[in-house]
């Protein structure tokens, strides 16, 4: 029990420093490269922040517990919108046109629909993982295409950083992923076994005590973004770390180790994903009449509330 408590509290206080370290470093790449905000959120961060996803789900997955894997997935995107999203907009609303991220929402959008087909008969097998891990590669093929048209300057960077900065820059971005890595784990380790003790089942716990842990990079480098006001990163973080998760970390259990999910799975978490989802798109596209587009405070609470919603039907329905 000591073991536990310890590995969440050192979990938290290294998330703090690396995600704050990750996004700053993010930002100058970002800056010297020329590269869109919006597709260094996609591919750095939610890539970056979806790797604890895709290390839990593959060691799962080689462990004989594929429902853990499903779970997380599942459960992963679902909190990244209710949880990181909601709680984001509240602390600073999101600043952000419609333009920006409409492509890679339909991209998102499409993914989920097509997991939804793959796994409505129940069984998520080698067959699915493939066509799963295709539009993971064709997406990454899209978005480098993309990063080489588009390109948008930081507001709160300086426009010249010395070139020799570089190494040091990378240095530490990647010092950070490493450190946001073993935070998610200990987080991860000591939730896990805070759960085990309760006898809560392998697609509970991937859906909650795991998906929580492995998606708190993504509230922090979030939260962070929002405050430093890199609104395209924040959004392109939740899209690209949801769709990495969809493509990505729902393939590997089909590809390491076929199972039949449970119905549940696809009559209750799967709709709550896709609503959410849906509802990326909806609550920006309502403001395309203010000058600047946001998700507001009061739509972050209608995540919180409908996150409220779903734990409540998780545990007590």
């Amino acid at each position: 029990m000591l073991i536990s408590i310890i590995s969440l509290v050192s979990g938290f206080i290294l998330l703090i420093w690396s995600a704050d370290a990750f996004t700053d470093n993010g930002a100058k790449i970002a800056n010297i490269f020329k590269i869109s905000p919006l597709i260094i959120g996609i591919l750095i961060f939610g890539f970056g922040t979806s790797a604890p996803e895709m290390l839990v789900s593959g060691l799962a997955a080689f462990e004989g517990h594929p429902e853990l894997s499903v779970g997380n997935a599942f459960g992963s995107n679902i909190l990244n919108i209710a949880l990181v999203l909601g709680v984001t907009a509240m602390i600073m609303p999101i600043k952000i046109e419609l333009k920006v991220i409409k492509k890679e929402w339909l991209y998102l959008m499409f993914a989920t629909l097509i997991a939804g087909l793959l796994l409505w008969d129940r069984h998520l097998g080698v067959i699915d993982g493939t066509i799963l891990f295709g539009l993971l590669v064709v997406f990454l093929l899209y978005t480098f295409n993309e990063s080489k048209k588009d390109h948008h300057e930081f507001d709160d960077l300086s426009s010249k950083i010395d070139i020799d900065q570089k190494g040091k820059i990378w240095s530490i971005l990647l010092i950070s992923f490493i450190v946001l890595l073993v935070s998610a784990k200990l987080i991860v380790y000591g939730g896990t076994s805070l759960a085990v003790q309760f006898g809560v089942s392998d697609l509970i716990i991937g859906l909650t005590v795991v998906a929580l842990g492995t998606s708190l990079p993504e509230l922090a480098v979030s939260i962070t973004g929002a405050i430093k006001k890199q609104h395209a990163m924040v959004v392109g973080n939740i899209i690209g770390s949801n769709l990495f998760n969809t493509v990505g970390v729902l393939a590997i259990p089909g590809l390491i180790s076929p199972l039949y999910v449970p119905e549940k799975l696809i009559t209750r978490d799967y709709p709550f994903m896709l609503v959410l989802t849906t509802l990326i798109f909806l609550f920006v596209a309502s403001n395309k009449f203010s000058k600047e587009i946001a998700i507001s405070r009061l739509e972050g609470a209608l995540f919180i509330f409908i996150l409220f919603f779903y734990l409540y039907l998780l545990f007590w329905k």
